[in-house]
C-alpha cells in the first residue's frame, strides 16, 4: 500500500482504533443494563455503516441493538424493559422490527399439531444483558464488577458507592479494603455493618447494591443461537436460554444442563416451570457457566377433546395420566371412556388401543415413543329434550319432565309467538321405536291455550319436537315472486307492480343465460324489493312495519321450507305393509300440497293444515280420492262428504284419513274474483270500473260515459296481463336464441366481426325492453259494429290519447323526429324532412306503425307512389329498420329491432297520457 493510500485511510483507521479502545476499555458495568453509553454512542455515529457493522462484529455487540438505541437517543423516557420479538424477525434500517401481519394471521390460524412449550422461548436473540430492576436475592454471591452502597448515619453521616475490585475487596476510604467477594449478600451485609460499627461509634449502617456486575455465560447444544452471551448477574438457566432465542425444533424442553467448571450442577425441566409453575430448578447463573440444551427426547401428541392439544416430549416411565396433565385436562365435551390411541408395534405398523381416561387402571398405563392420542368428541344428541322450530321468539332446546304439556311451553301467545305464527296447525314430530322411525301429532295451538283441558293440549314424550309455522304468502328463493304479488294488487300502485314485476322477469333472464356484470346489478337492487315487499305487507296488515324485513325469514318458517325434511323422512319410513304416511289437500285452500297424515287425522284436520278454506270454497260438497288393495289389486274409490258438516264434527263427513288420501275441494260455481279493468285518459268518466263475468268493452265504455271531444280512438292503446306475459316469454325465447345464433355465426363464419362488447349491449337491449301487452283493437270499429268487440278480463287498461295530429319518424335516419300531419305529404316527403335514411337502414322494408298498433308493410313497387299519403294518418310511426346486413345477417335481428320498435311506441303512448 502507498503512502497516498495510507494517508487517506489514516482518519478512518485512528477512529476505529480509538472507538475499539473506548469500548474495550470501559468497565463492564457500562454495558450490564443492556445498553452502551452515551460517550460510545457518539463515536459510533460518526462511522460509516460498513464500518459500525464491521466494529460491532469484531466486539461482539448486535449492531441491531445498537441501532435501536441510536433511534431512541435523546429520548427522556428510559427503556424499563427488553423488547422481544418472533424468531426470523427482519429488522429496518432504524432497528425496528418489521412484522408481516399475513404470515402472523396465517401462522394463528393454522390448524396442524404444534410441540408444546417452544413458542414461549422463541423470541429474537439478545445480546446485551436485560435490565433487571428487581430485588437482590439474600444469597446472591458477591463478586469483581459489583457496586456496594454504604450509607452512615448517627454521630457520623456519610454516602458511599464502592465498587468491588479484581481482587475481591472494597477500599473503604477511611477504614481501608474489606473482602466481600464470595460472600452472599446478607453475609456481606453483617460483615461490613459489624466491621464499621467497631471502628466508628454511635453509628448505624445500610448496606445495599448500587449496580450488579454483568457476566459471560455459554448456550450451547440446541438453541437457536448458541453461542457466548453477556448477561446480568441476577441472570438464570431460563434468561440465558431466552437470550439465545429460545430452543431450536431439536432441542429438549426437559433436557437442559447447567454445568459448570465441567461438572454438571443441574438439571431443568421446562414442563415443571410451563406446566405446575415450579421454578425452584431455574438456579442463578455464575460467569463462565454453560447451559446445555441436549436434544429432543421421546414425543406423544396429544388432539382432540383437550385443552391444550400438543406434540409433548416423554419422559421416564411417563403414563397417560401424566399426558393428561400436561394437556391441561379434558373438555367437558370430551367423550373419555373410548380414547383412541394410535401406535406402533414390533412390526413398525400402525395399530390401535383404546384407553378409558376415566378409569385409573388405564390411566396408569405406560405411554410409548410416538403414540398418538386422540380424544374423541361426545354426541351432540340431547337426552329426552324438547326441541322448539319455527315462528316462535325463542326457539331451541328445552328441559323435558314427565306430564309435560304444550301449554308448558307456550304459556301464552304474546311472548311466545311471532306475529305471523299460525295459530290453527302447528305438529309434534316423535320418535316411535329404535330405529328413529317418526310419527306426527297435530294440534291447534290456539285451542291448547285457551282450553289447557283439551286434547290439543298434547303430552309430550322425551324428544319431541314442536313445529310452529307462520302464515305469510311464500316466495320463491329470497325474490319477489309473482304470485306473492297477487295479494298486493290494491295496495300497491300500477307502476310499482309492474317494477317488481319486471324485475323479477329479468333476473330469471339473467341467471338463465349467465351475465356476471347484469347479475350483480339485480343483486344491489335487492334492498329497493325487500321495501317494496315490506310496503305491501304493512299496507295489508293496516299498519307499519316496526321492524324492517328480510325477504329470507318470510320463508324461513314456511310450511314448504318446514315440512320438507319431515316428507323425505315419512317417504323413506314406507315400505310393504307399511303406507306412507302423506295425504294430500288441493283446490281451494289457502296453502295446497302433501302434508304429513298425523295420528287420527280427519279432513277438517287436513283443511287445517292447509291453511284453512278459501273464501271461493265450495262447502256443500268435496271429495277424498282413496287408493284401496282389493284381491291383491290397487283400486281407487271417491267419497263425497260435506265440508260444512265436517268442520261442525260430524264424523259422517269428517271421515278419517287414510294413507294417500287426495281431498279435492271444488270452487263455487261461477264465482269469480272482482275483475277490475282501467279506463285512461280521454273519457267522461275515467278511472277503474269492476266488470262482470263476459261484460265487453262496449258496454264500459258507455258506462264511462262515451269519450271527450278530444280523444284520438284511432291512437288508443289496450293492454292486457296474460299477453305480456306471453310477450315475456317470447322475448326470452328470442333473445336466448338470438345468443344460439350468434355463436354458431362466430364459430362458423370467418369473416364474422361482431365484438363481444355488441353482443353483450344488444342482449342487454332485449332484456330492458318492458312488454307492454298490447291487444290491436280498432275502437272506433267496437263502438261502431255490435259484431266486433272484446270480452273484458281483469288487469285490462284501455288508454286513450288526445288527438295528434303529428307522424313520427325513427329508427335509421338522420334526425329522429315528429312533423304535423298534412295530408298531402307521402312518406317519403316525412324521410326528406327527417334528413333522409342512413347507410345503415333497409330502405326496402320500411313500414309504418298505424296508431292503433297495427303493421302497414309496403311493397317496394308502390311504396313511394302519388298516392301514399293517404296510407299515412295523424300518430302513425314511420319506421326504419337496420339492414340486417350489418349484424351480420343475423336473421333474428329483424324481429329484434321490431319488438324494440314497437314497444317504444305503445310505451310513448302510455307516456303521454
Amino acid at each position: 500500500m502507498n503512502n497516498h493510500n495510507v494517508n487517506l485511510l489514516s482518519p478512518f483507521v485512528g477512529a476505529l482504533l480509538i472507538l475499539t479502545f473506548s469500548l474495550a476499555s470501559l468497565p463492564m458495568k457500562v454495558l450490564a443494563n443492556g445498553e452502551i453509553s452515551q460517550q460510545q454512542l457518539e463515536q459510533f455515529k460518526k462511522l460509516p455503516p460498513s464500518q459500525q457493522e464491521a466494529l460491532a462484529k469484531s466486539m461482539g455487540v448486535d449492531l441491531n441493538s445498537i441501532k435501536g438505541q441510536l433511534s431512541n437517543n435523546g429520548s427522556s423516557e428510559e427503556k424499563t424493559n427488553t423488547e422481544v420479538f418472533p424468531r426470523g424477525t427482519q429488522f429496518d434500517a432504524q432497528g425496528n422490527p418489521i412484522l408481516d401481519e399475513e404470515e402472523l394471521e396465517e401462522l394463528e390460524k393454522s390448524d396442524e399439531l404444534k410441540a408444546f412449550g417452544y413458542d414461549v422461548f422463541a423470541n429474537s436473540p439478545q445480546t446485551f444483558a436485560p435490565t433487571m430492576d428487581i430485588a437482590i436475592p439474600a444469597d446472591y454471591i458477591i463478586g469483581p464488577g459489583d457496586n456496594v452502597s454504604i450509607q452512615i448515619f448517627g454521630k457520623e453521616t456519610d454516602e458511599l458507592e464502592l465498587a468491588v475490585n479484581r481482587e475481591g475487596q472494597i477500599i473503604f476510604p477511611s477504614h481501608g479494603p474489606f473482602t466481600v467477594s464470595g460472600l452472599s449478600f446478607n453475609e456481606m451485609k453483617r460483615l461490613l455493618t459489624a466491621r464499621i460499627k467497631e471502628k466508628v461509634i454511635g453509628v448505624d449502617v445500610v448496606v445495599g447494591m448500587a449496580s450488579l456486575r454483568s457476566m459471560r455465560i455459554f448456550v450451547l447444544g440446541d438453541a437457536f443461537k448458541p453461542g457466548p452471551y453477556t448477561l446480568s448477574s441476577l441472570s438464570s438457566i431460563t434468561h440465558a436460554i431466552f437470550a439465545a432465542g429460545g430452543i431450536s425444533d431439536i432441542g429438549s424442553l426437559r433436557n437442559i444442563q447447567l454445568k459448570r467448571a465441567g461438572k454438571l450442577v443441574t438439571t431443568l425441566d421446562l414442563y415443571d416451570l410451563l406446566i405446575s409453575g415450579d421454578s425452584s430448578s431455574d438456579v442463578l447463573l455464575q460467569s463462565g457457566d454453560v447451559v446445555f440444551i441436549a436434544p429432543k427426547g421421546n414425543t406423544i401428541s396429544v388432539e382432540g377433546e383437550v385443552r391444550r392439544p400438543a406434540i409433548y416430549e416423554l419422559n421416564d416411565d411417563c403414563n397417560f395420566k401424566d399426558i393428561l396433565t400436561m394437556a391441561g385436562g379434558l373438555l367437558p365435551t370430551a367423550f373419555a371412556k373410548t380414547t383412541r390411541v394410535e401406535r406402533y408395534n414390533q412390526d413398525a405398523l400402525r395399530t390401535v388401543v383404546n384407553i378409558d381416561l376415566t378409569k385409573s387402571r388405564d390411566l396408569a398405563k405406560k405411554a410409548q415413543a410416538g403414540d398418538a392420542v386422540h380424544v374423541m368428541k361426545a354426541a351432540e344428541m340431547f337426552e329426552h329434550s324438547i326441541t322448539v322450530i319455527g315462528a316462535v321468539t325463542r326457539p331451541g332446546k328445552y328441559q323435558w319432565q314427565t306430564g309435560q304439556r304444550i301449554t308448558d311451553i307456550f304459556p301464552n301467545i304474546d311472548s311466545h309467538l311471532l306475529h305471523s305464527a299460525d295459530l290453527n296447525y302447528s305438529i309434534v314430530v316423535r320418535e316411535i321405536d329404535i330405529a328413529r322411525n317418526i310419527e306426527i301429532l297435530q294440534f291447534d295451538l290456539s285451542k291448547a291455550i285457551s282450553a289447557p283441558n283439551s286434547k290439543d293440549n298434547i303430552i309430550l314424550a322425551g324428544n319431541d319436537k314442536i313445529l310452529v309455522f307462520a302464515n305469510i304468502v311464500k316466495l320463491v328463493d329470497s325474490k319477489i315472486d309473482l304470485d306473492a304479488l297477487a295479494f298486493t294488487q290494491d295496495n300497491l300502485s300500477k307502476k310499482e307492480q309492474e317494477l317488481a314485476k319486471d324485475k323479477y322477469k329479468q333476473k330469471q333472464f339473467w341467471l338463465k343465460y349467465g351475465d356476471e356484470e347484469h347479475l350483480a346489478q339485480f343483486d344491489s337492487e335487492q334492498a329497493a324489493e325487500a321495501k317494496l315487499i315490506e310496503k305491501s305487507i304493512a299496507q295489508f296488515s293496516g299498519g307499519e312495519l316496526e321492524e324492517e324485513l328480510d325477504l329470507k325469514e318470510l320463508t324461513i318458517f314456511s310450511r314448504q321450507r318446514l315440512l320438507m325434511p319431515i316428507i323425505e323422512k315419512l317417504k323413506r319410513q314406507g315400505k310393504s305393509g307399511q303406507p306412507i304416511q302423506l295425504i294430500e289437500a288441493d283446490g281451494e285452500v289457502k296453502f295446497p300440497g302433501v302434508y304429513p297424515l298425523a295420528k287420527g287425522a280427519r279432513v277438517a284436520d287436513l283443511i287445517a293444515a292447509a291453511g284453512g278454506l278459501t273464501e271461493s270454497a265450495y262447502v256443500v260438497r268435496a271429495e277424498v280420492t282413496r287408493n284401496q288393495i282389493v284381491n291383491h289389486m290397487a283400486q281407487q274409490t271417491s267419497v263425497a262428504v260435506s265440508l260444512s258438516a265436517a268442520l261442525a264434527g260430524d264424523e259422517n263427513d269428517n271421515v278419517l284419513l287414510s294413507s294417500k288420501d287426495r281431498l279435492n275441494i271444488h270452487q263455487i260455481p261461477a264465482w269469480s274474483q272482482n275483475n277490475v279493468v282501467e279506463l285512461r285518459g280521454e273519457f267522461v268518466f275515467p278511472g277503474k270500473y269492476t266488470v262482470r263475468r263476459g261484460e265487453s268493452l262496449a258496454d264500459l265504455i258507455a258506462k264511462a260515459g262515451g269519450f271527450t271531444q278530444f280523444a284520438h280512438q284511432e291512437g288508443s292503446v289496450f293492454t292486457r296481463v296474460q299477453l305480456r306475459e306471453l310477450e315475456q316469454q317470447n322475448l326470452l325465447k328470442l333473445t336466448a336464441d338470438l345468443r344460439i345464433e350468434m355463436a354458431s355465426k362466430s364459430m362458423t363464419d370467418q369473416n364474422y366481426s361482431q365484438s363481444y362488447a355488441e353482443v353483450q349491449q344488444m342482449l342487454a337491449d332485449m332484456a330492458n325492453v318492458q312488454p307492454v301487452g298490447r291487444l290491436v283493437v280498432d275502437l272506433p270499429k267496437v263502438i261502431s259494429n255490435t259484431h266486433y268487440d272484446v270480452l273484458l278480463e281483469g288487469g285490462d287498461v284501455l288508454y286513450v290519447p288526445t288527438m295528434k295530429n303529428s307522424i313520427n319518424v325513427v329508427g335509421q335516419v338522420q334526425v329522429t323526429s315528429s312533423h304535423i300531419y298534412d295530408i298531402n305529404l307521402s312518406a317519403e316527403d316525412y324521410l326528406a324532412q327527417s334528413g333522409g335514411s342512413k347507410k345503415r337502414a333497409d330502405v326496402e322494408r320500411v313500414y309504418i306503425i298505424s296508431a292503433n298498433g297495427s303493421i302497414k308493410m309496403m311493397a317496394s313497387g308502390n311504396w313511394f307512389t302519388s298516392d301514399a299519403g293517404d296510407n299515412l294518418k295523424p300518430g302513425d310511426t314511420i319506421v326504419v329498420p337496420l339492414d340486417a346486413e350489418y349484424m351480420n345477417n343475423l336473421a333474428l335481428w329483424s324481429s329484434v329491432t321490431g319488438i324494440i320498435y314497437n314497444s317504444a311506441v305503445a310505451i310513448a303512448a302510455i307516456s303521454g297520457i
